[in-house]
């Protein structure tokens, strides 16, 4: 099918499906999940594979301007009273939820009717542990936007989120650099380490640039609030596609743009506005909907031990670590008792990487069955995951009951 074909498609019922979700009171994000799932090869096969093959560039475009919004929320003024017990709290509660899944992985994997062979059991335990680490920063901004929740458990909350998020890329850089030395492509060294410290730490240089150099241009449009958000996009494709090309991290490199952004320019809110009124309906919609053609429906029916495993040990790891690191640095009792739960939903940042697994060398027989799991997974955090984190706001006395009531959820 013609690419630009299919986007007309996956536009014109994507709109269908949203309304739909406003119906029912469903998240946009599943529901775009299920769209993509049903016009694609598994279900009705109305797009093919080779569009899938040819949409890389929609589902980067997507991904550059997803890691700078997480980015966006590290914003100093709001977190500077308890940046410490954030940075902390992220840490132990993405240990703890790698820890978990890892080793529940680990121990379980014959029981999960992987078919591979036991050699490969440590590295398919780790590529879920570090994917496990992420959340869904979309998901939680907009439960908080629409109770209206404002107060410290709140600001908390988003602030764990983007340092989740830069710990799992991060992490995951880790895993992919140590796997691959299980799976044969290559040996195991000091030499090594350092290639993993000088990814991130060149990935995290060119946030930094992009986001000075996009301050920069835009003092030259000054009221031009319209040129401003078209540059700055420009600018965030710039330094993903350059950390792509020079086979860094472009997700690091994106959300250090988006954390530099937010806190050297005045101005950076209007173009997270401009994005929230007019690009991030578009970038959702065709990401999540493609992300779902990927699914393979006889591998999640064969298999649906694995996605158990996955979620319930997920949540584990998530309230535990924040229950361990919220008691070391004596966070308040709604952040210790409820922040971990609040952390349940996970999208676009795990779903990112594994794509990104898709073309690592040497795991080519690993890398389907990852994004399997982790759209299916997905699918089951992105139900539950708003209602829980609903449910936490209120407990913390942040969210006006009414407002609990009576939201409608829609991302």
């Amino acid at each position: 099918m013609q690419t630009l074909l299919a986007v007309g498609l996956i536009f014109v019922l994507g709109a269908f499906m949203k309304w739909l979700c406003q119906k029912i009171k469903l998240l946009n994000v599943v529901g775009y999940l299920m769209l993509g799932l049903i016009i694609g090869p598994e279900v009705l096969g109305i797009i093919d594979y080779n569009f899938i093959k040819e949409s890389y560039i929609i589902t980067d475009m997507s991904l550059a301007l997803i890691s700078v919004l997480v980015g966006a929320n590290l914003k100093y003024s709001m977190i500077k009273e308890f940046w410490k017990q954030i940075a902390f709290v992220s840490i132990f509660e993405a240990l703890f939820t790698f820890f978990f899944i890892s080793i529940s992985f680990y121990i379980l994997f014959d029981f999960l009717d992987l078919d591979f062979a036991g050699d490969q059991r440590l590295t398919i335990s780790l590529i879920f542990g570090g994917l496990a680490t992420a959340t869904a920063p979309a998901t939680v901004l907009a439960i908080i936007h629409e109770l209206k929740a404002k107060g410290k458990f709140s600001s908390f909350l988003l602030g764990v989120v983007a340092f989740d998020n830069a710990i799992a890329l991060i992490l995951f850089s880790f895993v992919i650099i140590f796997t691959s030395t299980l799976v044969g492509s290559a040996e195991f060294s000091v030499m090594t380490l350092f290639e993993v410290f000088s990814t991130i730490i060149l990935s995290m240089l060119i946030g930094i640039l992009g986001a000075i150099s996009s301050e920069l241009i835009d003092k030259i449009f000054k009221k031009n609030n319209s040129v401003k958000t078209t540059s700055t996009i420009g600018m965030i494709f710039i330094v993903y596609s350059t950390s792509l090309q020079l086979q860094l991290e472009p997700l690091l490199a994106s959300l250090i743009m988006g954390a530099v952004m937010t806190n050297i320019s005045s101005k950076f809110h209007l173009v997270k506005e401009e994005f929230d009124h007019h690009l991030k309906d578009i970038i959702f919609m065709l990401f999540f909907a493609i992300s779902a053609m990927h699914l393979n429906l006889s591998f999640l029916v064969s298999m649906p031990f694995i996605i158990i495993v996955y979620v319930v040990f997920r949540i584990i790891g998530k309230v535990s670590g924040v229950w361990v690191g919220g008691k070391l640095t004596r966070a308040d009792k709604n952040i210790q008792k409820y922040l971990g739960v609040a952390l349940f939903p996970q999208a676009g940042i795990a779903i990112g990487l594994a794509l990104s697994l898709q073309t690592e060398p040497g795991f080519e027989s690993i890398a389907p069955i990852v994004l399997n799991v982790i759209i299916a997974t997905t699918m089951v955090h992105e139900f539950i995951g708003p209602l829980l984190t609903k449910f936490v706001l209120h407990k913390s006395g942040e969210c006006d009951k009414a407002d609990c009531k009576n939201a409608n959820l829609n991302i």
